[in-house]
């Protein structure tokens, strides 16, 4: 397998090194079949000049094959079909549920984990304050933070689970029916 930049991984390429083969190229590519190389879509990108359809040294544009035309035409419906959805009372439903439980569990949970760190620089002495035996208020705070992780891990899948997955699971739905009537029931 070769990297995107057309040289074999790992660097056994041949017997000179990545750092003797100053121009990019080696000779092993062209005695490769076609269907050996991997060919990176991304590798023949400019680097400044996305998308740009004016300016110096923009290509002319070309035609679109009645296919290509008719594959734009799906990829835009589809799109349309997932703003639509995302505009829909049902979406807005379920991503409101998820942040009024996100954002007060966030903020709480890094309130404590701020406090602990804070605490724990600012008040040694009451960090080192015995509890039982050899256990201190510092260790009982550290593993306070790993039961409040679980637990909050736990809250989290129990929320999803009762409120947000089976009308997650019907936006789901709608959208494969919607767009799979756009594909031609292809799905």
């Amino acid at each position: 397998m070769q990297s995107s930049n057309g040289r074999p991984r790992g660097g056994r390429g041949g017997p000179e090194s990545a750092a003797e083969n100053h121009d990019g190229f080696d000779p092993a590519l062209l005695e490769a079949p076609a269907a050996v190389r991997y060919d990176d879509p991304w590798y023949d990108a400019l680097a400044s000049g996305w998308g740009e359809s004016t300016g110096a040294g923009a290509d002319a544009a070309v035609p679109l094959s009645a296919v290509e035309a008719g594959r734009t035409e799906r990829v835009d419906a589809a799109a349309d079909v997932y703003l639509q959805v995302q505009r829909s009372a049902a979406f807005q439903e379920v991503r409101s549920r998820y942040r009024r439980f996100v954002v007060p569990a966030f903020i709480g949970f890094f309130g404590w984990y701020v406090g602990y760190v804070v605490t724990a620089t600012t008040a040694p002495g009451l960090m080192a304050r015995p509890v039982a035996g050899a256990v201190n208020v510092a260790m009982v705070a550290g593993l306070g933070q790993f039961l409040t992780t679980f637990l909050l891990t736990w809250a989290y899948a129990r929320h999803a689970r009762l409120r947000r997955d089976r009308a997650a699971l019907e936006l789901r739905w709608d959208t494969q029916e919607l767009t799979r009537g756009i594909r031609g029931g292809v799905s």
